[in-house]
């Protein structure tokens, strides 16, 4: 069995990742999601095990010493992580499997799995992005000021992924990602094989 694909979906803080993975979900029923663990309390209308897996800042520092996580980051004062061994069950299994991450966590990530296809999703404009920001409306003007101020710098690090996505729609860019999607599963590197012709083994051997 062909291993899953490893999909790191980031980008700067406000620009929709969360959207656009759900988006993601509905149309490639296929696809898990992974759920990151974090110390941040819980949003309105956040589940427990669904949007993330809650804990407390002194168990995630137990597991951290631990070695419990593939990357793990301190964002806006919270810690963000994702398990090691839930990404290694899924990826065994075959099923392709989205990591929604911030920009540190998916620079971690690609030092660590270096099959991971990167995709880093990008507002329209600045102004856009801080529109979305500042219109959350759950946070205090200083602490929206420190997210802008993140994710200016953060708009840096599109360079050094494997594909730029443009979020102009939600739907535009779920199928444009849908369509990177496809692309891996069909490198040759990846395990990608022609057809069996007339018993022949699945190679090119016999041209």
């Amino acid at each position: 069995m062909a291993e899953g694909i490893l999909l790191i979906i980031s980008g700067p803080s406000g620009v929709g990742k969360g959207t656009v993975c759900r988006f993601l979900l509905k149309i490639r029923d296929a696809l898990k999601l992974s759920v990151s663990t974090t110390t941040r309390p819980p949003r309105p209308g956040e589940v427990d095990g669904k949007e993330y897996n809650f804990t407390t800042t002194s168990c995630f520092k137990e597991m951290i010493n631990n070695g419990s996580f593939l990357e793990w980051a301190v964002v806006h004062d919270h810690y963000y992580g994702t398990r090691r061994d839930k990404v290694r069950e899924l990826l065994d299994k075959g099923e392709d499997l989205i990591l929604e991450i911030d920009v540190q966590g998916a620079e971690q990530i690609r030092e660590k799995e270096p099959d991971a296809v990167s995709i880093f999703l990008a507002p329209p404009s600045m102004a856009d992005l801080e529109k979305r920001i500042t219109g959350r409306g759950t946070e205090e003007p200083d602490k929206i000021f420190a997210r802008l101020e993140t994710a200016r710098r953060e708009m840096a690090a599109y360079r050094f992924y494997d594909y730029l996505v443009v979020n102009d729609t939600v739907k535009n860019a779920a199928l444009l990602i849908a369509s990177i999607i496809d692309a891996e599963k069909s490198r040759v590197s990846r395990g990608a094989r022609p057809p069996c012709w007339g018993g022949e083994k699945n190679d090119l051997s016999f041209y």
